[in-house]
């Protein structure tokens, strides 16, 4: 297995094709190699076989035409997160720091393994995106399983099943397999019953109290040496319903005086008499997520767990049963908390009690961390990817601000974000001193920077709208009016100035008239008027100009153009 062999070879394909655009020639293999190496050092330990590769694309490149070359360039570097503005392109950390290898020729296994009690978050979106990338960069597999074997504290919503899918897609990164826990739960009984046999594991009758104070003093409870056959007699009764919930419960023999009282005999099946919202009531013994986590990742095969730091001792419980099964435990990355400012510790529960109580208006409400959240707000999902892969693979803690995220959906859209005009909270002005029977035809780029996109007009009489912080502002003031004329704002009038463009004359925004809309943002709900081409815009992310970028979202049955705020 040749370690991140294809995002290696897609950028020697991105390096080839830039380097045949700027000099207009075939690609330059020492020009290629020098850019390898200039950027990823380490690649040169692998010189000899990526030379023919190398050689390989560009003798490919070589009979492209030259709008054929720049095509399949814009594509992979736009696929790749590169940005491509006149031939141009700023280097994106692309690539996460190498994976350490047991066995550089077993194929590499990753897996994120979400409870889908609600869609995923950004944090979940970390786990996506660098386990997803892992598997790409090895030429190995991602799996998404399902933990989703506690039915009611942490209870499972059935919707969130497919939309932790259609995430994981809109990311980037489709699961090469799904694995849903709760269908499996025979198989966590057979091994469950294997510990029974191998007197690795006992049913314990105790009260929850009484043996919390026989583990913390070290001491073991009076059904540790109980018989295999009274275990698995026990064992038996737990699954037909004859226990009462806390009344028995499964403990892995472990070591009754280790130094961390959590390692002390645990549990590894309790009884939960609750309606599962996929088994339903099939099931009324469960197995403890460590337990069915640990035994999913032997089974699955998976090579490599990326966790937060504080889930050691998850692996410090896995390893026990892994070694009265003689198996060999994944290598584990532990990585710190990640911290964004904006939205403090929102968790999925309290969103979830949020949305129940009206103070959401659902999973994706753009006051939200919510993958789906940030996909209705415009942010494209290769942002999300640079800024994931920017935070790298470490255990120290970070603390973030969104700014960070949306610097990265900002270069991404930029280029191809239509403009118009938003006009919030208007304020109608009636313009004296110009003919009201005349109509002036106003001519605004499309996009700035590319006039060959065409234009959009408003049509201009005496009567404008302003928005009301600029009423505020500029008050007794001289404005112009982008692309109209120059006004003085009184009161709730206005007065024609002139046509002349002046040094320092602020410029504001304006309409005719408009349509009515509604721009939601994590901060409020912004009401106006906004241009008539909006409305052709439904699904775009455009620049609403000296407000901010929008995804335009719908168009309601009354007319209204609702939107939802992206960033500045």
């Amino acid at each position: 297995m040749e370690k991140r062999s294809e995002s290696i070879n897609r950028l020697i394909e991105l390096f080839a094709l830039e380097n045949a655009i700027k000099h207009k020639s075939a690609p330059n293999f020492n020009s290629v190699i020098g850019k390898l190496i200039s950027e990823y050092p380490d690649v040169k330990n692998n010189m000899k076989n990526l030379a023919k590769t190398i050689q390989d694309v560009i003798s490919e490149i070589s009979i492209l035409n030259d709008a054929e070359i720049r095509e399949r360039y814009t594509m992979l570097a736009n696929s790749l997160g590169y940005s491509v503005s006149n031939n141009e392109k700023k280097k994106r950390d692309l690539i996460l720091p190498d994976l350490p290898l047991k066995n550089k020729d077993q194929p590499l296994v990753m897996r994120i393994a979400p409870n889908p009690n609600g869609p995923a978050t950004i944090g979940h979106a970390r786990g996506i995106i660098t386990n997803g990338e892992y598997a790409r960069m090895y030429g190995g597999k991602f799996i998404l399983r399902f933990d989703d074997t506690d039915p009611r504290t942490k209870r499972p919503l059935i919707d969130a099943y497919d939309w932790y899918l259609e995430d994981c897609r809109w990311l980037g990164y489709n699961p090469d397999e799904i694995v849903v826990a709760s269908d499996r739960i025979p198989i966590y009984y057979e091994y469950a019953k294997k510990l029974i046999e191998m007197g690795k594991s006992y049913v314990c009758l105790c009260e929850k109290d009484d043996f919390k104070r026989l583990k913390d003093n070290g001491k073991p409870c009076m059904h540790r040496d109980q018989s295999v056959e009274e275990n698995l007699g026990h064992w038996e009764r737990m699954l037909s319903g004859e226990y009462n919930e806390g009344e028995a419960v499964l403990r892995l023999k472990t070591d009754i005086n280790d130094k961390n009282p959590a390692l002390r005999d645990f549990v590894i099946f309790r009884i939960i008499y609750e309606d599962h919202p996929r088994v339903g009531d099939k099931y009324c013994v469960w197995p403890m997520l460590d337990f069915e986590s640990g035994i999913e990742d032997h089974l699955l095969n998976v090579t490599h767990i990326i966790r937060g730091k504080d889930l050691m001792d998850a692996e410090r419980k896995q390893r026990f049963f892994y070694n009265y099964f003689g198996w060999e435990y994944p290598i584990t990355i532990y990585w710190g908390r990640i911290k964004i400012y904006e939205f403090g510790k929102i968790s999925t529960s309290s969103i979830k009690k949020g949305i129940e109580e009206g103070r959401y208006i659902g999973w994706d409400d753009p006051r939200l961390p919510t993958v789906r959240a940030l996909k209705k707000r415009g942010i494209d999902p290769i942002a999300i990817k640079n800024f994931v892969i920017g935070l790298g693979v470490n255990r120290s803690d970070i603390s973030i601000s969104m700014e960070n995220l949306y610097a990265e959906n900002r270069k991404i859209i930029d280029n191809r974000a239509k403009r118009y005009f938003f006009v919030n909270d208007p304020i109608k002005l009636q313009v004296k001193g110009i003919d009201s029977s005349i109509e002036k035809n106003v001519h605004l780029p499309i996009h700035p920077s590319y006039p060959e996109r065409g234009y959009r007009e408003l049509k201009a009489k005496d009567v404008v709208f302003i928005t009301g912080k600029d009423y505020n502002k500029y008050m007794n003031s001289i404005v112009r009016l982008k692309g109209l004329f120059n006004i003085k704002i009184d009161k709730n009038e206005a007065f024609y100035v002139g046509d002349e463009i002046k040094e320092d004359m602020p410029i504001i925004h304006w309409l005719p008239s408009g349509l009515k809309m509604s721009v939601l943002s994590p901060e409020a709900k912004y009401d106006g008027l906004g241009e008539e081409g909006l409305k052709d815009s439904i699904g775009e992310v455009v620049q609403l100009e000296r407000f901010g970028y929008a995804k335009i979202d719908s168009v309601s049955n009354d007319g209204e153009i609702i939107a939802y705020f992206s960033h500045k």
